[in-house]
């Protein structure tokens, strides 16, 4: 089935959804984006969204072979992926809900504020591996109830306060969220996930 120039750009629009939710960076943005606008049929329309949970294009099919999809392992937040990095400048960088969480997360942050929220996230390795490399920035991680920390690697704290809110570092708990790197001139928060008004 031939497409239409409105559905190029309706998938565009898709990609542009993915991008702000953090599953491309700009490199795939713009090779998917320029795949969709040379696009002849569904086919090779929907090749550029097929990894990307929820960013189906309604009519196009699903099994149409013209076109390789992108490999997985390019797009963050992909279930075959092993290693994410999420970065922000002066920004809130925030995940919560049902997100994927790889074996290993690189989180850059300068002048800005981290939240992750692992409490209904999917993550797919007993031990999750989170490297920080934060500058004036409070990163709040919320962990499972069943889940610990582990701080010891934690390399360079320089101006910096951290709160585990959760005593469970050192404590054996699933999965097991290891945190390494530094945090210059910030504060680094642990805690449960809130139960109740009052908790």
């Amino acid at each position: 089935m031939r497409v239409s120039d409105s559905e190029r750009e309706h998938v565009v629009e898709l990609l542009q959804k993915a991008i702000g939710r953090g599953m491309l960076n700009l490199d795939e943005f713009t090779e998917r984006t320029d795949i969709a606008l040379a696009s002849r049929t569904r086919g090779e329309l929907n090749a550029v969204l097929v990894d990307l949970p929820g960013l189906v294009h309604p009519e196009a099919s699903p099994l149409a072979p013209q076109a390789p999809a992108p490999s997985a392992p390019s797009a963050p937040g992909y279930p075959g992926q092993q290693r994410m990095e999420l970065k922000a400048h002066g920004s809130t960088l925030t995940r919560k809900g049902r997100w994927h969480v790889p074996a290993e997360l690189l989180v850059r942050n300068k002048y800005g504020e981290t939240k992750l929220d692992f409490s209904e996230a999917d993550i797919t390795s007993q031990v999750v591996n989170i490297e920080l490399d934060t500058k004036w920035s409070t990163v709040t991680l919320t962990i499972p109830d069943s889940a610990a920390v582990d701080l010891n690697g934690l390399g360079e704290l320089k101006w910096s306060t951290v709160t585990d809110k959760t005593n469970s570092n050192g404590r054996t708990g699933i999965p097991r969220l290891v945190v390494t790197g530094r945090v210059y001139g910030g504060t680094l928060i642990i805690k449960y996930p809130r139960r109740g008004l009052f908790s």
